[in-house]
């Protein structure tokens, strides 16, 4: 591209001739430093030759095929703006639908309020929960095996102000990160885990290549993470506890019997915008009589 006296609106023209106007603009907008409004108020000032090279390095970076989430290093999500890279898969609107069903559930019951955010990556679903929660009483564990993932979380929730205080980090496997005092006191576990079938061949091609293989693929059936989830939750959740999993659009059925054989009640498969069969939600069975759970000091 040319630099000198090019203005933004000129590169921003230039760079929707190649990639559309949309994508051009974020990618202006992340080579500039400036977003929104003031990337407006400075369409008509000269880009610098830095500038300039680091929107040429996107547009390189995007000729190879990576994602342009990638690329551009962030995402919106809900109300956050995620940092994303390679470490982490991209956040999607399929599980914003996730956070609200886990909102919804949170919401309706007394505190405290402790949540589970399993297998984090960028933090989407976590985060979510601890800036639309209340500040007060809530509690939002956030837990991944992938120490490189952990660190995205991390960076993200630098971003979340005074609600950053709610969230605790724990890096293992699931429910093996947390620590052993949460067992049985969980109102809310969540979790977005890989349920794609290891030879899914309708998975798409820039999918497979970039994003993390093991936060996508769930063995033969892509069901082998969600039956270690589905065992595990009834000893981490509180008596009247939710357990609420982000599942393939084909999985609702076999999903759905899965928790009903794990003991849970009030299994429901609920839509995604689309309305295609994508978050999984059940309850754990109400406290038998003398049965403490739920009151777990913070």
């Amino acid at each position: 591209m040319s630099d000198g006296t090019v203005s933004w609106r000129e590169l921003w023209n230039e760079t929707a001739e190649r990639v559309g106007r949309p994508q051009a603009r974020w990618m202006c907008e992340v080579a500039s430093g400036a977003d929104g409004t003031e990337f407006v108020a400075n369409l008509d000032q000269p880009a610098t030759e830095r500038s300039v090279a680091r929107l040429d390095a996107m547009l390189a970076r995007l000729a190879t095929g990576e994602p342009l989430q990638y690329v551009l290093g962030r995402w919106g999500f809900r109300h956050l703006d995620l940092m994303v890279d390679r470490r982490v898969l991209i956040p999607r609107s399929e599980t914003e639908t996730v956070v609200e069903v886990a909102l919804q559930r949170a919401r309706s019951m007394p505190g405290p309020i402790i949540c589970a955010d399993l297998g984090t990556g960028s933090g989407a679903i976590g985060l979510s929960l601890a800036s639309e929660l209340p500040l007060d009483g809530v509690t939002v564990w956030m837990t991944d095996r992938s120490s490189d993932a952990l660190d995205v979380a991390r960076a993200n929730a630098t971003g979340l102000g005074r609600a950053a205080a709610n969230v605790r980090l724990a890096h293992g496997p699931w429910f093996e990160a947390l620590p052993e005092e949460l067992r049985g006191h969980l109102a809310v576990v969540v979790s977005n885990p890989p349920y794609v079938a290891d030879d899914d061949h309708e998975l798409e091609p820039i999918v497979r290549e970039w994003e993390p293989a093991i936060a996508l693929f769930g063995g033969t059936d892509g069901l082998d993470e969600i039956r270690h989830l589905a065992a595990e939750a009834p000893h981490w959740l509180r008596p009247d506890g939710w357990l609420i999993l982000e599942i393939g659009s084909a999985q609702g059925p076999y999903v759905g019997e899965l928790l009903r054989r794990a003991g849970f009640d009030d299994v429901e498969i609920a839509p995604d915008l689309h309305g295609r069969d994508r978050v999984a939600v059940a309850r754990r069975r109400p406290a038998a009589s003398g049965e403490a759970g739920g009151d777990l000091s913070q």
